[in-house]
């Protein structure tokens, strides 16, 4: 429960630094094309770090527990942040294309996570 509140919580203060980033030292230095791959890494980030605090939450004794789907979700997501935003953030800066073929295996490790966070939903939840 604690670790994927504080893994959301990190990532959270992360999106919001490596916006602000792109947004004030990479404008001048990144084409359009780069800057919106950058705001998109950081939207998902941002999104998928709300997604490991409600799972850290959803974990507690009191709602869900700790089921392993629960488990597995919080992983999930965590591995595609790092795949789907980190890919996309080395490719706006390094301008590397191949770099691209990573982010769809973050982005199937987010639809999973969000699948197994419906299985345990549909299977604990009252």
């Amino acid at each position: 429960m604690k670790f994927f509140i504080i893994a959301g919580a990190i990532n959270g203060f992360l999106s919001v630094a490596l916006g602000a980033f792109g947004a004030h030292a990479l404008k001048e230095r990144l084409s359009e094309k780069y800057l919106a791959v950058w705001e998109t890494a950081v939207q998902y980030q941002m999104f998928h770090a709300l997604a490991l605090i409600a799972i850290g939450i959803l974990m507690s004794s009191k709602l869900l527990g700790h089921v392993t789907s629960l488990n597995t979700a919080g992983y999930l997501i965590l591995v595609g942040i790092v795949l789907f935003s980190g890919s996309l953030y080395a490719l706006s800066l390094s301008g590397i294309s191949v770099l691209g073929a990573i982010t769809p295996i973050g982005g199937v490790a987010f639809l999973v996570g969000w699948i197994m966070l419906i299985v345990a939903a549909a299977k604990y939840a009252n």
